[in-house]
């Protein structure tokens, strides 16, 4: 991979110079790395993270700076007094792809999942989609805002796109007093964006010139908050004043963002974040600061930074109309852990995130001096033809779970499931099967 050398000052200084010349240019040099791609993960949350794992290695101190070019950072450590310096190049989940197919960089930051256009390219180096390459490192959020004197409480995604492309222009339209509609977005450089152009506009529904854009979640809330005509959108951490409002995805029933639902990715308007490394030829640091990311303790930090870690919670869920009582007696006893068990696009077996989530769970039960029988699994299945296969579908889920916990040293979980009930998601197609498919994980009260 390209490296950057500072030029011998002196003829005295050549000969160590040189040395270390060699050193650095080994294959798997130890003492540096570059992180390269996504804004929305660049910006702010990689720095954190690039420094909490120095910390956490004893390379004290640490110091962050940009290197005099837009969109670049560099953190720098030390060990037993020698400074070595980590990049973090944040110019679009892209170019980190390119950057790590050139060689260029030891991790590519990716606001999005891998293409298989991407996968083919890597093929004779590494398979992309492989856990070992492919990491889940946060999962992403995001609240609607409006005045706190709106009356309306929820709305659509489909809405959601027709309001921001100023294809409804005044509140009434949408069951609301009579007022036109301001509108409140983030700036083009902002990840927040990316994904609200990602998740709700898609190409079909461009954003509406008259918006007001914003470098700042803070500002932008503030504004909306000021605004009884106001609707906007920003991170979780910045919702301040404004109302937030729940958010449906077809026929299911509308969420509100919180740790649970956005962890669990019930929430419409939640995304994965990743991070991807070349496979086996992945340094030992790259793949040291990967097990530090995903760890308890980089999960704390990716909290921190506003994301939503994947650190499981026991959370008490709140019901709404239409909970079933069925559902409601299943789960009288148990709270829910902010984990959901999700499949690979196209198969049976679970996930890269799952994988990992199996690990998480396990060890969520001995911090917490649980068994295996204080757990329920309960599997749902996307929109069927009838209720028997859709039952059937949702207690393999759980079973194919079960089992994977098995694995993992769990024995014996409690399951059941509950058919094509609760969708989370649009029924049928890709998109369905991979939100209603799942599993729900929940844990006995004591």
């Amino acid at each position: 991979m390209t490296k950057r050398y500072r030029p011998f000052r002196t003829l005295r200084s050549a000969l160590p110079g040189l040395l270390g010349l060699l050193i650095c240019a080994t294959p798997g040099h130890a003492e540096e790395m570059e992180i390269h791609g996504s804004n929305t993960i660049g910006a702010k949350l990689a720095p954190m993270l690039v420094e909490g794992f120095l910390h956490h290695r004893g390379n004290n101190p640490v110091q962050t700076r940009g290197n005099g070019k837009e969109n670049e950072t560099i953190v720098t450590g030390h060990r037993s007094g020698e400074p070595f310096q980590i990049l973090v190049a944040s110019h679009g989940s892209s170019t980190g792809f390119t950057a790590l197919a050139a060689g260029n960089a030891d991790v590519w930051a990716s606001s999005r999942a891998v293409k298989s256009t991407e996968v083919q390219k890597m093929l004779e180096r590494a398979d992309l989609k492989n856990p070992d390459s492919e990491h889940v490192i946060a999962i992403d959020g995001l609240a609607v805002l409006v005045h706190p004197s709106n009356r309306i409480n929820q709305l659509s995604i489909d809405t959601l796109a027709r309001i921001f492309s100023g294809e409804i222009t005044n509140w009434s339209e949408v069951g609301g007093k009579p007022q036109a509609i301001s509108l409140y977005a983030r700036d083009d450089r902002s990840g927040t964006w990316d994904t609200f152009k990602s998740l709700v506009l898609g190409k079909q529904h461009p954003l509406h010139p008259s918006a007001k854009r914003y470098e700042s979640n803070d500002q932008l809330s503030d504004d909306v908050s000021a605004d009884p005509g106001g609707i906007g959108f920003s991170g979780l951490a910045s919702v301040r004043n404004s109302k937030v409002l729940a958010i449906s995805d077809g026929e299911a029933p509308a969420l509100k963002p919180s740790k649970l639902t956005v962890a669990s990715e019930d929430y419409p308007l939640s995304r994965r974040l990743f991070m991807y490394t070349p496979g086996d030829s992945t340094t030992d640091l790259a793949k040291d600061f990967l097990t530090f990311v995903l760890a308890e303790e980089g999960q704390a930090i990716v909290s921190g930074s506003g994301f939503v870690s994947q650190t499981p919670l026991a959370v008490k869920p709140d019901f709404d109309d239409t909970t079933p009582v069925s559902f409601r007696r299943l789960t009288q006893n148990y709270e829910r852990l902010t984990v959901n068990f999700r499949f690979s696009e196209g198969h049976t077996g679970l996930d890269n995130k799952a994988q990992r989530d199996l690990q998480r769970v396990a060890a969520y039960l001995r911090q917490e001096n649980l068994s295996a029988g204080d757990l329920l699994l309960i599997g749902f299945a996307d929109q069927q033809s009838n209720e028997l296969r859709a039952q059937m579908i949702s207690e393999l889920r759980a079973l194919a779970v079960r089992k994977e916990l098995a694995q993992s040293g769990v024995q014996n979980v409690p399951y059941t499931g509950y058919g094509h009930y609760m969708q989370v998601g649009t029924a049928g197609g890709t998109t369905g099967q991979q939100r209603n498919g799942r599993v729900e994980v929940w844990v006995r009260t004591h």
